[in-house]
């Protein structure tokens, strides 16, 4: 199985944010046309997220108050799910997929919507978020929701459940990869610096965490990507909307070490 690569822009037009309204710009011939070219192709590169996915966010409603916990985490979700996963949406529980958790358990919305994109569930099930009879709660249930890996909302357990699902994995002699995402204001629990120290010292090339830093946390955090490296993992920072850089952060992992990837959002 591979991911799905040749799809990164689809929904989106040069010169329009993916979502946005208006006409493209008009060519324009010359040096000034190339450069408008240019610059036309690496806004599209940053802001490749579909139409239909906001489309979809919007059909749920009752729980705006995290909006944007949602919003912070859409263009990573976006990437690794249209780019990096190895996952069949046909066969969510196959041994052969790549793990996705969702440690930051609040405000899955984004996630929920992508998952209906790419075909997990109908996308008529986001009309009946947070009801009775739909599957989608405030918070990913594993149980109910296809393509969900572990049942999350209070923060602070998925990051540790990831270093298990990777030892388990390397356990069996599987070469599938674990992602896992947890957020600035989560990294106020210490079970995330327990976890970083763990995992540092366990040499877990296949364990690749996003920490997507949207300045919620109450404490400040300083350099994120320095102390996970002072654990012994391999840290960097990038901007958490550019989808090349988050792209190139999530593939090129280090060889012996988890990886960690700040990815810094700043409005």
């Amino acid at each position: 199985m591979t991911a799905t690569h040749a799809r990164q822009c689809e929904g989106s037009r040069p010169g329009v944010a993916a979502g946005g309204r208006g006409r493209g710009p008009r060519p324009e011939r010359g040096a000034a046309g190339g450069a408008r070219r240019a610059g036309v192709a690496a806004y599209a590169a940053r802001v490749t997220v579909p139409a239909r996915v906001e489309t979809l966010m919007a059909m749920a409603s009752g729980d705006e108050k995290h909006d944007p916990s949602a919003h912070s985490t859409l263009d990573i979700l976006w990437v690794l799910y249209d780019r990096v996963l190895r996952i069949d949406p046909r066969h969510p529980r196959s041994e052969d997929r790549d793990r996705f958790l969702l440690s930051k358990g609040h405000g899955p919305l984004a996630l929920f919507a992508i998952l209906a994109a790419k075909g997990f569930f109908p996308a008529e099930e986001m009309a009946r978020f947070e009801t009775w009879d739909g599957i989608l709660g405030g918070h990913p249930d594993r149980n109910r929701v296809p393509g969900i890996e572990i049942s999350t909302g209070s923060l602070g357990h998925g990051f540790p459940m990831a270093v298990g699902v990777a030892l388990a994995l390397r356990a069996k002699g599987s070469d599938r990869r674990v992602y896992v995402l947890i957020g600035d204001g989560e990294a106020n629990e210490g079970s995330v610096w327990e976890t970083a120290l763990l995992a540092g010292s366990l040499e877990l090339p296949a364990l690749r965490a996003i920490l997507v830093n949207n300045h919620s946390s109450t404490r400040p955090l300083g350099d994120v990507a320095a102390k996970f490296a002072a654990f012994g993992w391999a840290a960097q920072t990038v901007d958490g909307r550019d989808h090349e850089a988050l792209y190139r952060a999530l593939t090129t992992p280090d060889p012996v070490r988890p990886t960690m990837i700040v990815a810094e959002i700043a409005g």
